[in-house]
């Protein structure tokens, strides 16, 4: 996988960013015993995914392969094993 850049994309980074935000938010209030602050950091959690997924459908995320592409990668491995 090193030869791809799985991951490193706006809307990868903008939903691991904000739900680090959020994870961060959580443990503060969890270790201060306060629920309600607690839940509003999951709720950013959440709300990470949600943006990333509504970036990704924006056009911001990885495009998906192609059949043709599929294909001749499979061509290459088979070529790579038969040497």
């Amino acid at each position: 996988m090193a030869g791809t850049s799985h991951g490193h994309t706006p809307a990868a980074w903008t939903g691991v960013i904000i739900s680090f935000i959020g994870f961060c938010v959580a443990g503060v209030f969890m270790v201060a015993a306060n629920p309600l602050g607690f839940w509003a950091g999951v709720a950013v959690i959440f709300a990470g995914g949600l943006v990333g997924l509504a970036m990704k459908v924006a056009g911001l995320g990885m495009p998906k392969e192609s059949a043709e592409l599929i294909e001749a990668r499979e061509r290459a491995g088979r070529a790579q094993i038969s040497h």
